[in-house]
């Protein structure tokens, strides 16, 4: 199953309360109950393990896609469109990979 890891950091401008209120109230339940995707995680990094090091980005998204071109067709939704439109004003620069399990063949 594909997964789109996505590494971020918040806008210099963007409240990290206001950030996580959208994310529980509006990303999370939005993204999930697209019929593409098996699974939608939103992860605050709290520390790079076994360093003092403050970890290189603030957030991880991970989006288990049960449907790849479905996705795309999600993604091209007027909703979902409002949605990444949102996350941008909050999000700088993210990066989004496209992932394979390496156990899948």
């Amino acid at each position: 199953m594909p997964t789109v890891v996505v590494l971020f950091n918040l806008r210099s401008d963007a409240s990290i309360e206001a950030y996580e209120n959208w994310a529980r109230s509006t990303d999370l339940p939005t993204v999930s109950s697209l019929a593409s995707v098996a699974k939608f995680q939103v992860l605050r990094t709290a520390s790079v393990l076994g360093s003092a090091a403050a970890p290189p980005f603030q957030y991880v998204e991970t989006i288990e896609v049960q449907d790849l071109p479905g996705l795309f067709n999600d993604i091209a939704s007027p909703l979902m469109q409002k949605i990444a439109a949102e996350f941008q004003a909050f999000a700088d620069a993210p990066i989004f990979m496209l992932c394979n399990s390496i156990e899948e063949r």
